[in-house]
């Protein structure tokens, strides 16, 4: 007798479901975690391997690169191996590469272990949907969906403030030696509460052509996107070349993908309204915000004079109303429209960036803190309700293919926004150091006027006072740059709400979660 699909088993009950879902949950977490933990750990990573803090940043941008790309492969893989034995094995090698992460001498070994992390990681999100999904009964599925979605947004946020503790009080290896020990458990408790619903397989072909364009056009994108402001962007012949390789590989890779049999990528799905609106806002929003849970830390740190776990603990209240609120607006979702929901939310996530982009060099903790904390209320209405927009009205044997395709548009807008966030703040910083120190001339009696009050109160001679005053430039001209990226980042927020409205009117998008559950 053939083992019964996942999809069609009936939900778990009592402690087996409160079990399972945990150590989903658990590997969720675990993924989401590390796309977010080495962030407040960047500079000092970068000084213990002998690198610079760019150069540092790559450990954020090849994980999620390498995340991006692996994804699509879910559906493919689900159909070769079952939902339940590709997921308890993308958790053991996870784990494994996080392992490999913590082992590494020199950036190179440690930036081929984030890759190896970053492909293993690609089918937990996905599958960690539809596992859920699965195991509680059909009204429970927008109680699913919010459990799945406390801990997707808690991983990003938690990770700042654990990575800043682990690497001040122990050393930078630990924030990946830390998913060992809960990796070993959810892939354990997984596989015995879950081995026995494991889904048919079957050997469908696997498309090679498409794999290898979607592998050299994400790839030469990214590489473009990091190494731009190193090379002086269009300047270099590199970046020219890298950014040709990028478009023709992406052409090619779009007209393979709508013409193959058997894509690796069903790009059909974004003949959907919903799937196209819903997978389009949620993933320039989710690159706007995870780029600037990048910058924030590091400015504290470079700038601002914080440590890392000063720096992370700063971050961490973001949760606080995002833990609170998630479980009231599963409960408020299906008898609402979602697309209101998300607005709201887009609304919060602007005026949070407004505030911020209002900020002053000598900004105190609290300051820092309230729009942090205040960004917890729409980040608990983002998730929810935009997943259940994408995946309103899928038959179950699309749901894999429609959650990997939009996760994985999702994390590789996450990169991008990385790498373009901190190209912005270098540029912003260049222009504004310009015109604060256009006037700084020694026929200038106003700059000549504060040499000379640096020289009497600091006394210190005229080369150390043009020192201090070079570093209040910096100060100021990276202040300024950010709140650049800031308020840039408050107007793309609003900019995006009519995506969410071309998808289709009705209450209870959470039917979504119905669809997918059953």
């Amino acid at each position: 007798m053939s083992l019964p699909s996942a999809a069609n088993a009936p939900p778990l009950t009592g402690g087996k479901l409160a079990l399972g879902t945990l150590a989903v949950a658990l590997a969720t977490f675990m993924n989401v975690l590390d796309s977010s933990i080495a962030n407040v750990a960047i500079p000092t990573l970068s000084g213990s391997l002998g690198v610079s803090v760019d150069e540092g940043t790559w450990v954020i941008t090849v994980f999620a690169a390498a995340n991006a790309v692996s994804i699509p492969l879910t559906g493919w893989l689900t159909q070769r191996l079952g939902q339940i034995r590709l997921f308890v094995g993308a958790i053991v090698l996870f784990t494994i590469a996080s392992w490999l992460c913590g082992m590494a001498p020199n950036l190179p070994v440690l930036l081929a272990a984030r890759v190896f992390q970053g492909l293993t990681a690609g089918p937990l999100i996905p599958m960690s949907q539809a596992i859920l999904l699965s195991s509680w009964p059909k009204q429970k599925s927008s109680t699913a969906l919010a459990l799945w979605a406390m801990t997707a947004t808690v991983g990003p946020i938690a990770g700042p403030s654990l990575g800043g503790w682990i690497t001040d009080s122990y050393s930078w290896t630990w924030i990946f030696y830390i998913n060992i020990p809960v990796g070993i458990f959810a892939a354990v408790a997984t596989w015995m509460i879950y081995r026995s619903r494991e889904t048919p397989t079957r050997k469908p072909p696997i498309d090679l052509v498409g794999l290898g364009l979607l592998v050299a056009w994400v790839g030469t994108l990214q590489v473009m996107l990091d190494k731009g402001k190193d090379l002086d962007w269009f300047h270099s012949p590199v970046i020219v070349g890298l950014t040709i390789a990028a478009a023709v590989s992406f052409t090619a890779f779009v007209i393979w993908e709508l013409t193959e049999e058997h894509p690796i990528v069903d790009l059909r799905l974004f003949g959907q309204r919903n799937f196209l609106g819903g997978t389009i806002a949620i993933s320039i929003a989710y690159g706007v915000f995870f780029g600037n849970l990048v910058l924030l830390p590091q400015w504290m740190q470079e700038y601002l004079g914080y440590r890392a776990v000063d720096a992370g603990l700063v971050i961490a209240p973001i949760g606080i109303f995002t833990v609170l609120l998630s479980p009231v607006i599963a409960k408020v979702l299906p008898r609402s429209d979602a697309r209101l929901i998300a607005t709201l939310a887009f609304i919060g996530f602007a005026l949070v960036f407004w505030m911020r982009s209002n900020y002053i060099v000598d900004i105190d903790t609290y300051h820092l803190v309230v729009p942090t904390l205040l960004q917890g209320i729409p980040m608990a209405m983002f998730f929810v309700p935009l997943t259940a927009i994408i995946l309103a009205g899928q038959p179950p044997q699309r749901i894999p293919a429609a959650a990997g395709l939009s996760n994985f548009v999702r994390v590789f807008c996450g990169a991008v926004g990385t790498s373009l966030g901190a190209n912005e703040w270098y540029d912003r910083t260049v222009v504004h150091h310009a015109r604060l120190t256009e006037q700084a001339t020694p026929g200038n009696p106003a700059f000549t006027q504060f040499l000379d009050f640096l020289a009497k109160a600091a006394h210190l001679d005229t080369s150390a006072s043009r020192t201090v005053f070079g570093q209040l430039v910096d100060t100021q001209a990276a202040m300024l740059g950010l709140n650049d990226v800031f308020w840039i980042s408050a107007v793309i927020f609003i900019a995006i709400i009519p995506l969410i409205w071309i998808t289709r009117a009705g209450k209870s998008e959470g039917g979504a979660a119905d669809s997918a559950a059953h």
